[in-house]
């Protein structure tokens, strides 16, 4: 690794039940990966490219943003893949250097704006076409979400956009499973009520 570059996620302790097949190809893959294969390498970023370029956009609601997290997430994921014990799935692991990179850019995106308060935010593109009222309701909820505190947001980013388990979303994020199932209880209790309060508003 080189100066400056964050340390690598630490791995759950308990090992993860893994699918027979995918996970055989995945396994011989970071073995080789480990051993310098970069052709090894480029499998899995072609296996986890979508999964990491998504989940770092829902976090930076920024596509140029998220590409170049994903892309660095990867790099340095290739940097510590020797310290890569297996004891965790290879995108578990993956998500969590995703989320703290993304997390980084975030914060810096956020002094950016209080230095400059006058840039105007992206508008969203014209939404047109016979699913108009259920596009209308998504944005509606995604920027309800985007509202939430950072650790309400991860949580509802992982377990219902990514679909992680709430085992999972405990390992990618380091808290225990209870405080996931917190975030996730007080994140649904939140949306609820700002819905109706943006729907009385309307």
């Amino acid at each position: 690794m080189k100066p400056g570059d964050p340390e690598p996620p630490s791995e759950p302790l308990v090992h993860e039940t893994a699918m027979p097949d995918e996970e055989r190809n995945e396994g011989a893959w970071i073995e080789a990966a480990r051993g310098g294969d970069s052709k090894a390498f480029r499998q899995l970023v072609d296996r986890h490219r979508d999964r990491a370029f998504g989940l770092a956009r829902r976090i930076l609601r920024s596509e140029t943003d998220a590409e170049e997290v994903a892309q660095d997430a990867f790099v340095r994921a290739w940097r510590a893949l020797p310290a890569f014990r297996g004891e965790s799935r290879f995108g578990t692991w993956l998500h969590q250097i995703v989320v703290r990179l993304a997390l980084d850019r975030l914060e810096t995106l956020k002094r950016r704006r209080r230095r400059e308060p006058d840039a105007e935010a992206a508008t969203e593109p014209a939404v047109e076409g016979p699913d108009h009222e259920e596009r209308l309701r998504a944005m509606r909820l995604d920027e309800l979400v985007t509202k939430l505190n950072d650790a309400q947001r991860l949580a509802v980013t992982l377990y219902y956009h990514e679909e992680r388990s709430v085992e999972e979303v405990a390992k990618i994020l380091r808290i225990p499973e209870n405080t996931v199932k917190t975030h996730l209880s007080r994140a649904r209790a939140a949306l609820r009520e700002a819905w109706m309060r943006s729907g009385e508003k309307r």
